[in-house]
């Protein structure tokens, strides 16, 4: 080993595919992604079997490889299909290598089933091979073109279990033994349990649109989820508000090995759970099996379990892209998923169970006692009954009863009339136990309570005194007491509501005297919404049973916010039906037990003459008003009944449609607060946009500054320079000029000169021929010489007028130079003058940019200023729903009117903020509003 080079080469032979669909003008690519690197096979044909035939290769070091093993960094294998002619790409599946088993050891390929396949029947797979050889030495080719040689058989079981390990895994379902089994099944035989609970589920109305009605979705949702084949769902719930089902269980048993059953749980995807209405699903969630062979947990003495909440993703969404919802208004599912040998009772790492105490019929211990007569009621329960009903009524009912003498009762105590409506209740407290103790002295505990509308004013202690140590739980000697009383069930109601139960925890001291430790208020409302359970009393008429146990903190009567210890109570309300008895005894509070009632005295023997009310006749219309009453009153008490249950059901509904409100408005607050983050940043972005304006603004005046200057020291250059020229050019033309008044001066007196030659020729010419004609004597030669010198004359005379000619054309050439020259510095001053032209046509378009720039930045600051009337708006909206009461009064015209413009002030509102349209709801609902406001207006 010592001798291999450090340099290595991960080699990847992709041989063939299989169970891919014939497409003829398509080609198969697949390409592998490595260390950053990507590698790609030669196009095959498309086919049910293309042969790939390629080896990939990466080269690295021996430090990189082992850094990439504990990264556990994959190859991954893409396979695409390629259009021949439009060259277009579409993906077919994935595969993923994992580098932690590919080895120095050449192994047998091995077929892997491409995921995420758009082709699903069947679904196509690639023949992969993946090894580790040395860069030093040249790989071997193979003999079979590029196919890898099989390894030598092994022998035993340790290499078949092997090769297990490295095929892929199914479970197979064997319906006779009720397993599944995973692996061959002479080396697999350990049975296991695979466990999915689905415990809990929070926020589940995000996942529904906010312009859905919660109720619209129907009344039936649940969980629905496949485990190894098997479809699951939960017990269906009624309101994603407060989702209420019991969590559920579903296990299968596994038959397999430890080994095998992790390496079937790694190659295993995400256990997709899904939230379902009818056939939708309105949300998902993947939990992954594959850490559960991570965990690293010795299943033959505990379970393995992965559990928490998992984020619900609507369909269209993907698990990985963020949610624009904070995290405490995310819906979640809470699920735990544990593996554990089926002979070991699992013991879950960090799991709670919830335990509840078993009712109070269950402690025969602490059996309470026989319940008190009806007759032990006292003055106070009177009296608060007496301030129910009209003194009319009970003069009344007490002549009546006192006309009945075959059924009255003659008591020396006084007698209150009880309402019709009035049921008899039994009302048992239990003090259970008394634990957690504050002070570090141990202490010699009295409980004592009272409460006055069970008709007791006296205190309930309990005795002897407790002793309580510090960290220690004890029980209180006669603790229990129990209470009957006759009250309305609406009365009921508001005092359990209203007044609480405070219960006394005292020192008893025999030196410092008694001393008051602390007090815990037991909330007797808590008794009420506790689930009602029907009895049969001992007479054998039917009752319902209320009971409710809680454990409560008795906090310092110094300080408030400082618990002194827990107390544990039982609460038990028995409601026997309406009263029997028209009338109650009144027996004072110091009395313990009621008053014996005497039977009435009977006369020995009948008159002669019965007075008129013994007669038959006068008892039974006796009977007959009686009957009346009864029946009116038991009349009147189903109406009563009647109209509490609407009530109920009306507050339950309110309390429904409340809450499904409550979520809309989270949700429409969420939903502007991202929107208000993205205008945020936005106007962020804005103002950076501003700054960075009106930093280009004032590197643009700036700049536009210093081209001002260097068009301004240009131009007085330019006109500097004209200057000069012009300048130049007037004095060249005065040269020429002058240059031209003296050729003409000269060119005049050469004419003259040429008319005095020619006058003087002529004259001479005349004087020639007089001197001739006078001289014709003279000799020839004499007047041939004249004849020359005359000729002569003319010649130079010629040729002076020749140099003049071309001296006028020469100062003509000059002339028309300098026009040139003039009419190119014109030319070039145009020129100048287009250039200035165009700097200022791109000082009005940067002039204009601005100008643009400052209207958008005014219709930011519009719309920021609509987003602020949007929300004083909704604040609006959510003030008027809370100041509407459940039964709106009719209001006068005026009251109308007013009620008219506001709704038309609120729809001319919400149309101008440019949101809503006329086909919108809410802009519907205000139209009809305003009609009926109009029909109603137009009525009155």
């Amino acid at each position: 080993m010592a001798s291999k080079s450090h340099r290595l080469l991960v080699v990847v032979s992709i041989l063939e595919g299989r169970h891919f669909p014939r497409r003829p003008r398509l080609s198969l690519v697949v390409r592998a992604s490595f260390d950053g690197e990507q590698l790609a096979t030669d196009p095959v044909e498309h086919r049910d079997r293309p042969p790939f035939s390629t080896e990939l290769a990466w080269e690295l070091d021996r430090r990189t490889l082992q850094q990439h093993r504990l990264q556990r960094t994959p190859i991954k294998l893409q396979c695409f299909a390629i259009d021949s002619e439009t060259k277009r790409s579409e993906s077919v599946g994935y595969v993923v290598l994992d580098l932690r088993s590919v080895h120095e050891v050449q192994q047998e390929p091995r077929w892997f089933p491409l995921l995420s396949s758009r082709y699903t029947k069947p679904r196509p797979a690639l023949l992969v091979g993946a090894a580790l050889e040395s860069d030093a030495k040249p790989a071997e080719p193979s003999p079979d073109g590029f196919k890898a040689k099989k390894a030598p058989p092994r022998r035993g079981p340790a290499g078949r279990l092997e090769a297990t390990l490295e095929a892929t895994l199914e479970a197979t379902l064997i319906p006779e033994q009720g397993y599944h089994q995973v692996g061959p099944a002479d080396l697999c035989s350990d049975m296991f349990v695979l466990s999915v609970t689905v415990a809990f589920a929070t926020k589940l109305e995000q996942l529904i649109p906010s312009t859905t009605k919660l109720s619209a979705e129907g009344p039936g949702f649940f969980f629905y989820y496949s485990l190894l084949g098997n479809d699951i769902t939960s017990e269906p719930f009624g309101s994603l508000l407060s989702p209420d089902f019991e969590p559920e269980r579903a296990s299968v048993r596994i038959r397999s090995s430890k080994p095998v059953l992790r390496a079937f749980l790694s190659q295993q995807p995400g256990l997709q759970i899904h939230l379902c209405c009818g056939t939708r699903s309105l949300g998902g969630t993947d939990v992954p099996l594959a850490a559960l062979s991570a965990v690293c947990v010795d299943l033959e003495n505990k379970a393995a379990t992965v559990e928490g909440a998992f984020v619900l993703q609507p369909p269209g969404r993907s698990n990985r892209a963020p949610s624009a919802l904070p995290a405490d208004l995310q819906p979640t599912v809470g699920v735990a998923v544990t593996l554990r040998r089926e002979e070991v009772t699992p013991q879950f790492l960090g799991t709670k169970e919830a335990r509840c105490d078993p009712p109070a019929a269950e402690r025969p211990a602490s059996s309470p006692p026989p319940l008190p007569p009806p007759s032990s009621h006292t003055e106070s329960e009177a009296e608060s009954l007496l301030e129910e009903l009209p003194v009319q009524q009970q003069q009344g009912r007490t002549e009546a009863a006192a006309e009945g003498g075959a059924s009255s009762v003659s008591v020396s105590a006084p007698k209150v009339s009880v309402p019709s409506s009035a049921h008899h209740y039994c009302f048992s407290l239990d003090l259970r136990s008394l634990r957690n103790l504050s002070p570090s002295h141990a202490i010699a505990a009295t409980l004592r309570y009272s409460y006055h509308f069970f008709g007791s004013a006296a205190p309930i202690m309990t005795r002897p005194p407790l002793e309580l140590q510090r960290n220690a739980e004890a029980s209180p000697p006669q603790s229990y007491c129990a209470f009957d009383f006759a009250a309305v069930a609406q009365q009921l109601q508001d005092t359990f509501l209203r007044v609480p139960l405070v219960v006394e925890v005292w020192h008893k001291d025999s030196t410092s005297g008694d001393q008051l430790i602390g007090r815990a208020s037991l909330q007797l409302s808590h008794l009420l919404s506790c689930e009602r359970t029907r009895l049969l009393s001992s007479a054998g008429e039917p009752s319902w049973r209320q009971t409710h146990h809680e454990r409560v903190a008795a906090l310092s009567p110094q300080r408030d916010s400082e618990k002194v210890a827990e107390l544990s109570y039982v609460a038990t309300l028995d409601d026997f039906g309406l009263v029997k008895a028209r009338e109650v005894v009144v027996v004072d509070s110091s009395q313990s037990e009621p008053a014996p009632t005497q039977p009435p005295p009977h006369s020995a023997a009948p008159g002669p003459m019965a007075p008129p009310r013994d007669t038959l006749e006068y008892r039974t219309a006796l009977e007959l008003e009686l009957w009346k009453e009864e029946q009116e009153d038991l009349f009147d008490d189903q109406l009563r009944r009647k109209e509490l249950s609407h009530m109920k059901a009306l507050a339950l509904e309110w309390r429904r449609r409340d809450g499904e409100r409550e979520a809309l408005v989270q949700k429409k607050e969420a939903e502007f607060s991202a929107l208000e983050e993205t205008l945020q940043r936005t106007l962020s972005d804005l103002e950076t946009r501003e700054k960075q304006l009106a930093e280009a603004e004032l590197e643009t005046r700036r700049l536009q500054k210093e081209l001002q200057a260097e068009h301004h020291l240009a131009h007085r250059e330019l006109q500097e320079a004209g200057r000069r020229l012009q300048q130049d050019c007037d004095h060249r033309v005065a040269l020429e000029r002058d240059k031209v008044r003296q050729v003409e001066e000269e060119r005049g007196r050469l004419l003259q000169q040429m008319s005095d030659a020619e006058a003087r020729y002529k004259q001479l010419d005349k004087e020639f021929q007089l001197f001739r004609e006078q001289q014709n004597v003279r000799p020839e030669f004499r007047l041939q010489s004249e004849v020359n010198l005359l000729t002569l004359e003319k010649v130079e005379l010629e040729r002076k007028l020749e140099s003049t000619t071309k001296s006028k054309l020469h100062y003509k050439q000059q002339w028309g130079r300098a026009l040139k020259e003039l009419a190119r510095f014109k030319q070039r001053e145009q020129e100048n003058a287009m250039t200035r032209l165009k700097k200022q046509q791109a000082e009005l378009e940067a002039m204009r940019l601005r100008y643009l720039a400052t209207e958008q930045k005014e219709a930011v600051q519009l719309e920021r200023r609509e987003l602020d009337d949007i929300k004083n708006q909704l604040n609006r909206l959510k003030q008027q729903e809370d100041r509407l009461g459940p039964a709106p009064t009719l209001s006068p015209n005026g009251g109308a009117e007013e009620h008219l413009s506001r709704l038309l002030e609120e729809r001319d509102t919400l149309l101008r903020t440019g949101v809503y349209t006329h086909e919108d709801r809410i802009i519907s609902e205000l139209n009809r509003q305003i009609q009926e406001a109009m029909r109603e207006g137009a009525e009155l």
